[in-house]
């Protein structure tokens, strides 16, 4: 099979970084400086209280703080230029970051679950009053946390993703606040191994998608959001195109779409048209780094476009 490259054009790099700008930065660093000193400050207050439902909200609030780390990673990676052995930059360091940590929470929740289900067997004294103030001070960081993310979160998915996490946390920590009045005035320590299985719950579910979606990127799976069919549906459809192969969309990193693509253009494609491409790839389907590739000639058979699947 042999192709006619007569033109071969890449489609503009255009390297719209959805991360935070730059009067975000210090919101990074205090967001979690804050919640790195609750997250102390809570799995030593829930120890000597006994309560594993503390201990396990640390947990919670400690992945949000990974998460604002990997976020801030990001943030500063993207700002590093490429070099001569690093041409893409260090962009694809969030991607082991992420990937990193997703293992490292999920030992930490085996550990809790663990501690749990003994605590059924022997539940132990709680503290009730010490969990309502620690928990109570935990809305509050957390509350303050996604304040100073609320104002980006409508155009930076990365500061939706820190806000929307510190809202969650703030409402997990009201929940350990009513396990905590409950315990105070029933004395059923039992629920403080039950309220940390549910943390635990919710610990994984976000923890599993972690997983998943760090996986996905360091296999250079198609990043979740983008569909390739709809990409291929467009590209088939641009004018003068007669076909569509070797197709390939990626992430660069947790925030940054690339795509390369060899577009069959018998009569050609003028330059306006790659810029046109260029601008559409990037709005519709957010790829911020393209490379098309264009042939003239007749289109072989087996390179007619089909289905992505």
């Amino acid at each position: 099979m042999t192709h006619d490259h007569t033109a071969h054009t890449h489609a503009g790099h255009s390297h719209g970084h959805s991360h935070a700008p730059a009067d975000f930065g210090r919101a990074f660093i205090i967001g979690i400086l804050l919640n790195t000193l609750f997250v102390l400050f809570e799995v030593v207050y829930g120890t000597l209280a006994k309560s594993l439902a503390l201990v396990a909200d640390a947990g919670h609030n400690a992945s949000d703080v990974l998460g604002l780390l990997l976020a801030w990673v990001a943030y500063l990676a993207a700002r590093r230029r490429p070099t001569r052995r690093h041409t893409y930059g260090f962009r694809r360091s969030s991607i082991l970051a992420s990937l990193t940590n997703a293992v490292l929470l999920l030992i930490a929740l085996g550990v809790i679950i663990w501690e749990a289900i003994h605590r059924f067997a022997e539940p132990a004294p709680v503290a009730g009053g010490t969990v309502i103030w620690v928990a109570t001070l935990g809305i509050a960081i957390n509350g303050v946390t996604a304040y100073l993310f609320a104002s980006g979160r409508k155009g930076d998915l990365n500061l939706r993703g820190a806000y929307q996490h510190m809202f969650a946390d703030a409402l997990v920590s009201a929940g350990v606040v009513v396990a905590g009045i409950v315990i105070l005035f029933t004395g059923w320590n039992w629920l403080d191994p039950v309220v940390s299985l549910a943390l635990a719950a919710v610990i994984l579910y976000g923890t599993w998608g972690l997983l998943r979606e760090s996986l996905d990127l360091a296999l250079d799976a198609v990043p979740e959001g983008v569909d390739l069919n709809e990409v291929q549906a467009f590209l088939t459809a641009q004018p003068g195109v007669t076909g569509v192969h070797d197709l390939h969309v990626w992430g660069m990193s947790t925030t940054e779409t690339a795509l390369t693509v060899h577009l069959v253009v018998p009569d050609g494609l003028p330059d306006e048209g790659l810029q046109h491409l260029r601008h559409e790839l990037h709005e519709r389907f957010g790829v911020e780094h393209a490379t098309v590739q264009t042939e003239q000639g007749r289109v072989p058979c087996d390179l007619l476009p089909d289905e992505v699947v």
